[in-house]
């Protein structure tokens, strides 16, 4: 006789379906999802009790868990701030789709007890080729925000990237994660406060700074402006006017004069980048890089690394995926400088995947904001742990013993050349 499943698991299995959807993101989760559509007249309540939500880390099975816990307890309006996209969104759910059409071509007959996840990144070696992407903001979802995203880090040797518009300055987030962080910069309008900037992150012994270039004339986020709440007098408990727009209010910029500075660059170009080269003595990476024509003037100016990015569906509508995005990137370099990707990242068969496809390494962001707004540390730790199990199943049932073992003979893809 068939096993017909409980009504329990049934609404359990609905909404691991609807979390794992882009779309039902964009607005805000599950929950938000419902609110806003046919359904809306009590089938939130009805498919979403309690009872089905995780109350634990130990009970995700997979990052998407964390999602709509996340979501019953972060501030509506950070939440909305988070999940959106830019214009319909679209950019936001490629990203996602993109992976789908990567298949794998596993290998058989090789032995996964042998599997070794471990990656050197300039000379320092971490668990897996799995970094944190930077986003801002992290007490937004958690009351020690980016520390706990550290101490989560440093637990499971993960590479950390921290923002320019974190709400917890470098320092005390190094000594969180015990080694200094790598270091995203929105290069400030003027010289003078990013040179300020860099002195401090250099101070703090970061070894690597990303320039963000995908986003230097604001960006049109329409869900979070149709989804956050309508009275905004709850906001100024945290910060004035939109989130990360007084400058005043973020650590980093802390001692700088940001009078009349902002912190996008609209005029940011490749003449702006050299003079940074040129006075940062680490590693330089930039981060939003899409195109083969922008790798080579990359290496051309000497950078160190390039993560291509489209900053999470969050800067243009551009409609392509940064894993399609990825291949040309990698051609042009050559192996000349590593490349990074992010970008729609929620299971290791796409940490799989991107590495396969020339990735150095892959970044998350939103999948451990999720686990961070859920349970904090536990939660990020989670999130962790989950990907970097599921990346080491795929190597060993791929037949994959190294991370640089795997190549392109792994994948079948889509032609994406242009």
């Amino acid at each position: 006789m068939r096993n017909i499943p409980s009504k329990s698991l049934a609404r359990r299995e609905f909404l691991k379906f609807m979390a794992a959807s882009p779309y039902v993101a964009a607005f805000g989760g599950v929950a938000a999802f419902l609110r806003q559509s046919a359904l809306a007249q009590g089938a939130a309540q009805k498919a979403a009790p309690a009872s089905d939500v995780i109350g634990a880390p130990s009970e995700a099975l997979d990052v998407f868990d964390f999602e709509e816990a996340a979501h019953r307890k972060v501030r509506d309006s950070h939440w909305a701030y988070m999940v959106s996209g830019v214009d319909d969104d679209a950019t936001l759910r490629a990203n996602r789709d993109g992976y789908q059409q990567v298949q794998l071509r596993p290998r058989r007959l090789r032995d996964a007890t042998k599997v070794d996840m471990r990656v050197e990144l300039f000379g320092t070696v971490y668990d897996s080729p799995l970094f944190l992407c930077p986003t801002s903001g992290h007490k937004a979802f958690w009351p020690n925000g980016e520390e706990a995203v550290a101490r989560a880090a440093k637990a499971r040797g993960t590479l950390q990237f921290l923002s320019s518009a974190s709400s917890t300055g470098v320092e005390d987030v190094n000594k969180a994660l015990g080694r200094p962080v790598w270091y995203q910069v929105y290069a400030p309008s003027t010289w003078e406060a990013c040179e300020q900037l860099l002195r401090r992150v250099e101070a703090a012994g970061c070894p690597v700074i990303a320039l963000t270039v995908d986003n230097t004339t604001g960006r049109n986020s329409e869900t979070y402006l149709r989804t956050r709440p309508k009275d905004l007098t709850q906001c100024a408990a945290c910060h004035k006017g939109e989130p990360f727009t007084d400058m005043h209010e973020l650590p980093m910029y802390d001692g700088i004069n940001m009078n009349g500075v902002t912190i996008l660059n609209p005029a940011l170009d490749w003449a702006f980048a050299d003079r940074m080269r040129k006075f940062w003595k680490g590693k330089f990476f930039i981060k939003g890089i899409d195109t083969r024509e922008d790798a080579h003037l990359a290496i051309e100016h000497g950078l160190d690394g390039i993560l291509v990015s489209n900053h999470g569906g969050r800067a243009t509508e551009t409609l392509r995926p940064t894993i399609e995005a990825l291949p040309e990137v990698v051609e042009e370099v050559g192996g000349r400088i590593p490349v990074f990707v992010d970008g729609g990242i929620r299971r290791g068969t796409d940490i799989f995947k991107a590495l396969a496809l020339g990735a150095k390494a892959v970044g998350i962001g939103r999948p451990y904001l999720w686990g961070l707004g859920a349970f904090g540390q536990a939660g990020v730790d989670r999130v962790l742990e989950i990907l970097q199990g599921e990346l080491k199943m795929v190597m060993g049932n791929c037949g994959a013993q190294k991370v640089s073992e795997i190549t392109r003979a792994y994948v079948a893809t889509p032609d994406w050349k242009i």
